[in-house]
């Protein structure tokens, strides 16, 4: 018996212990599919919330950082589609706030009093 045909037979039997079968394990099979999918859904979320929150705060910064973030997680075809596409229109919203406040006032500092 030579040492590369124990080796095979060791690493086959380990392989049926652990899955159960002789099959490969499904890691193995689909790469990174699952954390791709909950990366993007991790950004379809981060985009609402940043957008909601431009509205108050900032706008100048994370309404586009919620454009950004919405647009690759509908690129990378996210299950959370409704909130990507949320995080899209309230990151424009927060611009046009922007432009809005900035025709009227004349500056891009902005509050609620009068």
């Amino acid at each position: 018996m030579t040492l590369t045909t124990a080796f095979a037979r060791r690493t086959r039997t380990r392989t049926r212990n652990e899955t159960g079968t002789g099959a490969a394990p499904r890691s193995d099979r689909t790469p990174g599919t699952r954390e791709a999918s909950r990366e993007a859904d991790g950004l379809a979320v981060a985009s609402f919330v940043l957008g909601l929150l431009g509205l108050l705060v900032m706008n100048i910064l994370l309404g586009p950082v919620a454009i950004v973030m919405a647009v690759i997680a509908l690129a990378r075809s996210t299950a959370r589609r409704g909130r990507a596409l949320l995080g899209l229109a309230l990151g424009i919203a927060d611009l046009v706030v922007l432009a809005v406040l900035v025709t009227e006032n004349g500056t891009v500092s902005w509050n609620f009093g009068g």
